[in-house]
């Protein structure tokens, strides 16, 4: 059983028992959360698909760590005009666990 959760203005494939990362939610560790924003549903074979949301689904999750993400580098050059700038980012992320895909 699958399904496919806006989670933050990004869409999310989750599955139960699986884990995943996240944009940093202003939760505490171990907390639980809910999900209701499920556009669709398979539940082995048994597809439902929201006209936007599906009605009465809803995914529970905990909230297991928050970290921060690998560095990703952002390079920006001008040829012949020394021109160079250098700049490193890391994503603040949140790790949750998929506990239950309610219907």
């Amino acid at each position: 059983m699958y399904a496919i959760v806006d989670v933050g203005g990004s869409q999310l494939k989750v599955e139960q028992g699986r884990s995943y990362f996240i944009n940093r939610l202003a939760l505490d560790e171990g907390e639980k959360v809910t999900f209701d924003k499920v556009l669709l549903v398979d539940n082995e074979g048994d597809i439902k698909i929201g006209k936007p949301l599906v009605e009465g689904a809803k995914i529970e999750a905990s909230v297991m760590e928050h970290l921060k993400g690998d560095k990703v580098i952002v390079f920006k050059k001008k040829r012949r005009k020394t021109y160079r700038v250098k700049n490193g980012h890391r994503q603040y992320l949140t790790k949750i666990m998929v506990e239950n895909i309610a219907l």
